[in-house]
Protein backbone atom coordinates (compact mmCIF):
# COMPACT_ATOMS: atom_id res chain seq x y z
CA UNK A 1 0.00 0.00 0.00
CA UNK A 2 0.95 3.66 -1.01
CA UNK A 3 -0.20 6.50 1.05
CA UNK A 4 -0.71 9.37 -0.90
CA UNK A 5 -1.36 13.06 1.15
CA UNK A 6 -1.39 16.11 -1.11
CA UNK A 7 0.75 15.56 -3.95
CA UNK A 8 3.30 13.16 -2.74
CA UNK A 9 3.72 9.35 -1.53
CA UNK A 10 3.66 9.52 2.70
CA UNK A 11 5.05 7.38 5.57
CA UNK A 12 1.65 6.16 7.49
CA UNK A 13 1.73 6.94 11.21
CA UNK A 14 -1.32 4.98 11.89
CA UNK A 15 -1.45 1.42 13.02
CA UNK A 16 -4.52 -0.41 11.92
CA UNK A 17 -5.67 -2.54 15.45
CA UNK A 18 -8.19 -5.48 14.60
CA UNK A 19 -11.32 -5.75 16.56
CA UNK A 20 -9.66 -8.67 18.59
CA UNK A 21 -6.23 -7.14 18.95
CA UNK A 22 -5.20 -4.63 21.82
CA UNK A 23 -4.77 -1.44 21.25
CA UNK A 24 -1.13 -0.71 21.53
CA UNK A 25 -0.29 2.22 24.27
CA UNK A 26 1.35 6.02 22.87
CA UNK A 27 0.68 4.71 19.39
CA UNK A 28 -1.96 5.75 16.67
CA UNK A 29 -4.19 3.60 16.47
CA UNK A 30 -7.14 2.87 13.58
CA UNK A 31 -9.90 1.95 14.67
CA UNK A 32 -13.52 -0.12 12.72
CA UNK A 33 -16.45 1.76 13.94
CA UNK A 34 -17.21 -1.23 15.81
CA UNK A 35 -14.73 -1.28 18.05
CA UNK A 36 -14.80 2.33 18.78
CA UNK A 37 -18.82 1.85 19.69
CA UNK A 38 -17.38 -1.22 21.92
CA UNK A 39 -14.86 0.69 23.91
CA UNK A 40 -15.49 4.54 23.51
CA UNK A 41 -15.45 4.85 27.34
CA UNK A 42 -12.01 3.20 27.51
CA UNK A 43 -10.55 4.78 24.02
CA UNK A 44 -11.29 8.23 24.97
CA UNK A 45 -8.45 8.15 27.85
CA UNK A 46 -5.46 7.02 25.84
CA UNK A 47 -3.12 9.90 25.22
CA UNK A 48 -2.26 9.17 21.54
CA UNK A 49 -4.22 9.86 18.21
CA UNK A 50 -7.09 7.91 17.39
CA UNK A 51 -8.69 7.08 13.75
CA UNK A 52 -11.92 5.44 12.94
CA UNK A 53 -12.74 3.36 9.40
CA UNK A 54 -16.13 3.59 8.76
CA UNK A 55 -17.47 1.01 5.70
CA UNK A 56 -19.16 2.30 2.89
CA UNK A 57 -22.89 1.55 4.57
CA UNK A 58 -22.00 3.31 8.15
CA UNK A 59 -22.95 6.98 8.18
CA UNK A 60 -20.41 9.45 10.16
CA UNK A 61 -23.60 11.16 12.14
CA UNK A 62 -22.96 8.72 14.79
CA UNK A 63 -19.58 9.51 15.49
CA UNK A 64 -20.37 13.88 15.30
CA UNK A 65 -19.68 14.12 18.74
CA UNK A 66 -16.25 12.27 18.99
CA UNK A 67 -14.66 14.22 15.64
CA UNK A 68 -13.00 16.62 18.03
CA UNK A 69 -11.43 13.54 19.03
CA UNK A 70 -10.36 12.08 15.85
CA UNK A 71 -7.35 12.59 13.73
CA UNK A 72 -8.22 10.39 11.03
CA UNK A 73 -11.16 9.19 9.16
CA UNK A 74 -11.33 6.43 6.44
CA UNK A 75 -13.71 5.72 4.25
CA UNK A 76 -13.82 2.34 2.51
CA UNK A 77 -14.71 2.15 -0.94
CA UNK A 78 -15.54 -1.88 -1.19
CA UNK A 79 -15.88 -1.46 -5.13
CA UNK A 80 -15.97 1.13 -7.47
CA UNK A 81 -19.36 1.20 -7.95
CA UNK A 82 -20.03 2.05 -4.54
CA UNK A 83 -20.38 5.66 -4.28
CA UNK A 84 -21.60 6.79 -0.28
CA UNK A 85 -18.21 7.14 0.67
CA UNK A 86 -18.13 10.38 -1.87
CA UNK A 87 -21.59 11.53 0.27
CA UNK A 88 -20.00 10.89 3.69
CA UNK A 89 -16.34 12.72 3.22
CA UNK A 90 -18.85 15.52 2.12
CA UNK A 91 -20.97 15.75 5.10
CA UNK A 92 -17.50 15.26 7.31
CA UNK A 93 -16.31 18.35 5.54
CA UNK A 94 -19.39 20.61 4.78
CA UNK A 95 -21.75 19.81 7.51
CA UNK A 96 -19.69 18.62 10.29
CA UNK A 97 -17.04 20.69 9.70
CA UNK A 98 -14.53 18.27 10.40
CA UNK A 99 -10.53 18.93 9.62
CA UNK A 100 -8.68 16.25 10.55
CA UNK A 101 -7.60 13.57 7.70
CA UNK A 102 -10.43 11.96 5.42
CA UNK A 103 -8.72 8.74 3.92
CA UNK A 104 -9.71 6.69 0.74
CA UNK A 105 -9.34 3.74 1.44
CA UNK A 106 -9.70 -0.12 -0.23
CA UNK A 107 -10.98 -0.19 -4.01
CA UNK A 108 -9.65 3.69 -4.68
CA UNK A 109 -8.66 3.88 -8.54
CA UNK A 110 -6.71 6.82 -10.46
CA UNK A 111 -9.97 7.44 -12.19
CA UNK A 112 -11.81 8.46 -9.64
CA UNK A 113 -9.22 9.71 -7.25
CA UNK A 114 -9.94 14.38 -8.60
CA UNK A 115 -14.05 13.87 -7.49
CA UNK A 116 -12.51 12.18 -4.00
CA UNK A 117 -10.71 15.46 -3.60
CA UNK A 118 -13.40 17.13 -4.79
CA UNK A 119 -15.41 15.47 -2.06
CA UNK A 120 -12.97 16.49 0.67
CA UNK A 121 -10.65 13.21 0.89
CA UNK A 122 -7.20 14.42 1.46
CA UNK A 123 -5.14 11.13 1.83
CA UNK A 124 -5.51 7.73 -0.37
CA UNK A 125 -3.91 4.47 0.01
CA UNK A 126 -2.96 3.50 -3.43
CA UNK A 127 -2.52 -0.33 -4.57
CA UNK A 128 1.25 -1.24 -3.72
CA UNK A 129 3.44 -0.69 -6.44
CA UNK A 130 1.72 2.49 -7.79
CA UNK A 131 3.62 5.78 -9.58
CA UNK A 132 2.83 8.57 -7.28
CA UNK A 133 3.56 10.83 -10.52
CA UNK A 134 1.02 9.37 -12.72
CA UNK A 135 -1.75 9.16 -9.80
CA UNK A 136 -1.07 12.74 -9.15
CA UNK A 137 -1.46 13.81 -12.22
CA UNK A 138 -5.04 12.90 -12.42
CA UNK A 139 -5.59 15.91 -10.23
CA UNK A 140 -4.84 18.55 -13.13
CA UNK A 141 -6.50 16.90 -16.10
CA UNK A 142 -10.25 18.62 -15.58
CA UNK A 143 -9.30 22.51 -14.56
CA UNK A 144 -13.04 24.04 -14.01
CA UNK A 145 -15.95 22.74 -12.68
CA UNK A 146 -19.67 23.54 -12.66
CA UNK A 147 -20.26 21.69 -8.95
CA UNK A 148 -19.27 23.13 -5.88
CA UNK A 149 -16.59 21.39 -4.28
CA UNK A 150 -15.76 20.26 -0.50
CA UNK A 151 -12.23 21.19 -0.89
CA UNK A 152 -12.75 24.99 -2.06
CA UNK A 153 -11.63 25.85 -5.57
CA UNK A 154 -14.19 28.11 -6.80
CA UNK A 155 -16.70 27.01 -9.74
CA UNK A 156 -17.81 27.84 -13.00
CA UNK A 157 -19.83 29.96 -12.16
CA UNK A 158 -17.61 31.81 -9.19
CA UNK A 159 -15.35 32.59 -12.39
CA UNK A 160 -17.92 33.46 -14.73
CA UNK A 161 -19.37 36.22 -12.38
CA UNK A 162 -16.77 36.68 -9.34
CA UNK A 163 -17.17 40.73 -8.94
CA UNK A 164 -20.63 41.04 -8.88
CA UNK A 165 -22.59 40.60 -6.03
CA UNK A 166 -25.09 38.34 -4.06
CA UNK A 167 -27.89 41.16 -5.75
CA UNK A 168 -26.80 41.78 -8.87
CA UNK A 169 -26.69 38.21 -9.81
CA UNK A 170 -29.92 36.12 -10.86
CA UNK A 171 -30.10 33.37 -9.04
CA UNK A 172 -32.17 30.04 -9.96
CA UNK A 173 -34.65 28.07 -8.07
CA UNK A 174 -32.10 25.85 -7.35
CA UNK A 175 -30.06 28.52 -5.30
CA UNK A 176 -27.47 28.49 -8.24
CA UNK A 177 -26.30 32.40 -9.45
CA UNK A 178 -26.03 33.27 -13.16
CA UNK A 179 -28.97 30.63 -14.12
Amino acid sequence: MVLLKGDQAAQDPWIRVADEDPVPDGASALLTYDRWRRDRDRLVLRNAPLGIILHSEQSPLPIADDLPRLGLVALEFPKFTDGRPYSHARLLRQRLGYRGEVRAVGNVLRDQLLFMRRCGFNAFELPDGADVGEWCSAFDEISVFYQPAANGPPSAMDLRWPAESPAETPVSVFGMRGY
